[in-house]
Order: C-alpha cells, then sequence, then structure tokens
C-alpha cells in the first residue's frame, strides 16, 4: 500500500510591487496636476499685476480663477474622499480661493484693525486665514490623531479632528487679529497657545466621542 504524500500549495507572491500603479497612479496624477495649478496662480500672483486691471472679467483674472478654483478641488476633494472629512472640500476651496483672492485684488490695509475704512479688509483676510489653516490642518490632524490615539472612537473621531482644525486656524486668525491691533508679542501668541491647548484638554476630558 503505497502512500501519497501532498505537495504543499504554491504560494503566491506577495511582492507589493506586482501592480503599483493601480490605486497609486491616479492619485499622483491628481497631486501633480494640483501642483501644477497652485504653481501657476501662485506665479501669476507674485509676477503678473493682476490686480490693476479694473475689469472683474479680464482675461488674466479669470485665468487666475480658473487655476485657484481647480488646485483647490484636486487638493481638497481627493482626501476628503479618502479620509471621510465632511465639509473640507467647502472651507478647503472656499478659505484658499478667498485668501488668494484677496491678496491679488484687494487693496492692502493701511490702518489697524480698529480704523473703519480697513475693517472689511481685515475681516475678509481673516475670515480666510480661519477657513484656509483650518482645512489644511484637518487632514493632518485626522492622521496624527489616529497614530495617537488608542481607542479607536477617538482615532476616528471626526468631530474632534474638525475641532482641533479649527482651533489651528482660530489661533492663526487670532493671530493676526492681534497684528492688526499693533498688539502681537512673543508673549501674547504663547498665551493664546496655552488657551487653545487647555480648551481642547477639556474638550477631550468631557465631549463623548461619537461610536
Amino acid at each position: 500500500m503505497t502512500t501519497r504524500t501532498r505537495q504543499p500549495a504554491p504560494v503566491e507572491s506577495q511582492d507589493d510591487t506586482a501592480f503599483p500603479a493601480g490605486p497609486r497612479r491616479p492619485a499622483m496624477l491628481l497631486a501633480v496636476a494640483a501642483g501644477l495649478c497652485w504653481s501657476c496662480a501662485l506665479a501669476m500672483l507674485l509676477t503678473l499685476n493682476i490686480g490693476a486691471d479694473p475689469d472683474v472679467f479680464a482675461t488674466e483674472r479669470i485665468i487666475f480663477y480658473v487655476l485657484v478654483l481647480v488646485a483647490g478641488l484636486l487638493s481638497f476633494v481627493p482626501a476628503q474622499r479618502q479620509l471621510r472629512l465632511p465639509g473640507l472640500v467647502f472651507e478647503g476651496v472656499s478659505g484658499t480661493f478667498l485668501l488668494l483672492y484677496a491678496l491679488a485684488f484687494v487693496p492692502p490695509p493701511t490702518g489697524s484693525l480698529l480704523s473703519l475704512p480697513d475693517i472689511p479688509v481685515y475681516v475678509i483676510l481673516l475670515l480666510a486665514l480661519f477657513w484656509s489653516v483650518s482645512a489644511i490642518a484637518m487632514p493632518l490632524v485626522y492622521m496624527l490623531g489616529k497614530r495617537l490615539f488608542r481607542q479607536r472612537a477617538r482615532q476616528y473621531d471626526t468631530r474632534r479632528s474638525r475641532r482641533q482644525a479649527h482651533e489651528i486656524g482660530a489661533l492663526v486668525a487670532l493671530a493676526g487679529g492681534m497684528a492688526g491691533l499693533r498688539v502681537l508679542t512673543p508673549l501674547g501668541f504663547i498665551l493664546l497657545i496655552l488657551i487653545l491647548v487647555v480648551t481642547e484638554m477639556l474638550c477631550l476630558a468631557y465631549i463623548e466621542t461619537v461610536k
């Protein structure tokens, strides 16, 4: 009586480089396209006096609008879809467009924040800073939280990520407001950071996470 020895099944290769272009190639193409749009928009902002033409629909202005909007969409839409952070596209596109529009076409303020003619300019700049910085910080805060927190509910808590990103945006906006009031000092900036850190610690201690 002969016995047959079963040969082990061949192990399939687990080489991750077998299909390198699958999910990565579209992301890389989007990143390159976004980088090109941002580069072109910043180049127009720094080298061309696009704000000199008062016509809102001038050719250079239209090109600038399109570049900033497309760059914002290419940057924030993939991040919102991949990380599932609702509202990221709205804040990111609105904030970056408003910030670059203000830098390009809004005359810079000449007085302090309390000067009546300059109040609208400061409001636009501070709102743009808050939105854009919050949107940029949100994906970073979310990914950092996944590494730092041990509780799964904390790791994937989008409300926490949104709150912390807004705190960072508020820090930058408050610093800009203090600069507009001519009262921004290193000590004052450190006090702002401490206030926001204590506020976030209280929020983490008393606010329930989303299950």
